[in-house]
């Protein structure tokens, strides 16, 4: 019975040293905590330590800089009373000089101003010689009138052309229907392009590149016409061998008609006896014609003029002596007459209305091309072939 009874204590006391132990481990935990606080009060209190010094010293920071400012303030009314009154002064020095450079200096611009006009009036007249050695300078008398016409042939449509190269000794006549074409016809003379079979007789040359308008001519064996399809591109192409020979592209021309009545043509080429010219209205000299040399050797240009002559109207112009001659007539047809000349060498010799008149002849004309070696205007009117015979006067 002891030993039940014995045997019956020990979980008890068992249980009463787990909960010893149990106390033990929580007073542990109690300490540490203690200990852990003990530190954080430390430390806040010696940041509450910082805090004040540092408010202390930004205090006096703030006493210095402001007895500083202070100063500085007064420093600066001083330094910007000082600073305007030297900008005074400096604009009062400007103006003195400005002064002395105004009177300094205005014979200098007058001496200037003199010189340019010298120096202009002896470029002017450089140039003036450069172009009387350029276009040779031969030509001694003016159109005085168109004495007669005669129809030779009347082939074709309304538009056309027909020339001889007045570069070339020969009796050949070519032949250019139409606006839009690529072949050319070449009679051995005019009597053989007056027979009724004309075409039968004559060389057919065909173009690799077709033509636009009316305004192409024959020089020097050589057909120079604009390229259809192109705003200004004029080809040289040699006809013995059928080839594109050359190439340019002419400024500023292609946009409008050259002519208001014939506006299939934009760009209308000529020849006289100082060479090939091309002729066009432009824009920008408010639809006035504009003439330009070219060098048919080089396909170059050489120089170009604005005139006085207006496109309105206009049906077709040709140059002759280095002078164009503009022909104008209504809308619905009638009397051709040349109304406007312009000589590029002389603009004293420029003349709006000559009132000369085309004789004996009704309609309207395609294209009018002025013949040097003949002396003798070779014309294309609604379908007819015509030469015009001309008469000169020794120029004044």
């Amino acid at each position: 019975t002891m030993v039940q009874v014995h045997l019956s204590v020990i979980p008890f006391l068992m249980s009463i040293m787990g909960a010893a132990q149990y106390l033990m481990q929580d007073a542990a935990l109690l300490s540490y905590i203690d200990q852990r606080f003990l530190s954080l009060e430390r430390r806040l209190e010696k940041c509450n330590q910082d805090v004040l010094e540092y408010v202390d010293e930004f205090r006096d920071f703030s006493k210095t800089v402001l007895s500083r400012l202070a100063g500085l303030s007064a420093d600066k009314a001083e330094v910007k009373s000082e600073v305007e009154n030297l900008l005074t002064r400096i604009e009062h020095a400007q103006r003195d000089i400005d002064y002395f450079g105004s009177v300094t200096d205005s014979n200098a611009c007058i001496e200037l101003h003199e010189d340019l006009v010298k120096q202009q009036l002896l470029e002017e007249e450089e140039e003036k010689k450069r172009l009387k050695l350029m276009l040779n300078a031969s030509c001694d008398h003016v159109l005085a009138g168109i004495r007669s016409l005669k129809i030779v042939k009347k082939t074709g449509g309304k538009h056309g052309s027909w020339m001889k190269d007045p570069g070339k000794k020969h009796t050949k006549i070519y032949l250019l229907s139409g606006s839009v074409n690529n072949v050319i016809w070449e009679f051995a003379n005019i009597m053989t392009f007056m027979e009724n079979n004309h075409t039968l007789k004559a060389r057919r040359v065909p173009l690799p590149l077709p033509w636009e308008g009316t305004g192409h001519v024959i020089y020097q064996g050589f057909l120079f016409y604009h390229r259809y399809g192109s705003l200004n591109e004029i080809i040289k192409f040699n006809i013995q061998r059928r080839s594109v020979a050359d190439q340019m592209l002419l400024p500023g021309a292609g946009r409008i008609p050259a002519y208001q009545l014939c506006p299939q043509t934009k760009i209308d080429l000529a020849v006289d006896e100082q060479g090939l010219w091309a002729l066009h209205a432009e824009p920008e000299t408010g639809g006035n014609i504009v003439i330009t040399k070219i060098n048919h050797v080089t396909m170059a240009v050489e120089h170009s003029w604005d005139t006085p002559c207006s496109s309105k109207d206009a049906e077709a112009a040709f140059m002759a002596c280095n002078t164009l001659h503009v022909v104008y007539n209504s809308p619905s047809g009638g009397t051709s007459r040349i109304q406007c000349v312009y000589d590029v060498l002389d603009a004293l010799h420029t003349y709006i209305n000559p009132g000369l008149h085309f004789p004996k002849r009704q309609g309207s004309h395609s294209t009018v091309h002025y013949n040097p070696r003949e002396k003798q205007l070779f014309a294309w009117g609604d379908g007819s072939q015509i030469i015009y015979k001309l008469h000169t006067e020794q120029k004044v």
